[in-house]
């Protein structure tokens, strides 16, 4: 492999690392506001 194609391999993987943290904390806000509306309703 060149140089070019090692550095791009790694600049795909590290964008793919941050994307996938991305979808994490998007997906706990998610449940976060899914279970407060859950209280909210049920009185609490």
């Amino acid at each position: 492999m060149t140089v070019t194609g090692d550095v791009g391999a790694e600049r795909r993987r590290r964008i793919r690392a941050r994307n996938r943290a991305l979808l994490a904390v998007l997906l706990g806000l998610v449940v976060l506001f899914y279970v407060v509306s859950i209280v909210r309703l049920s009185g609490g």
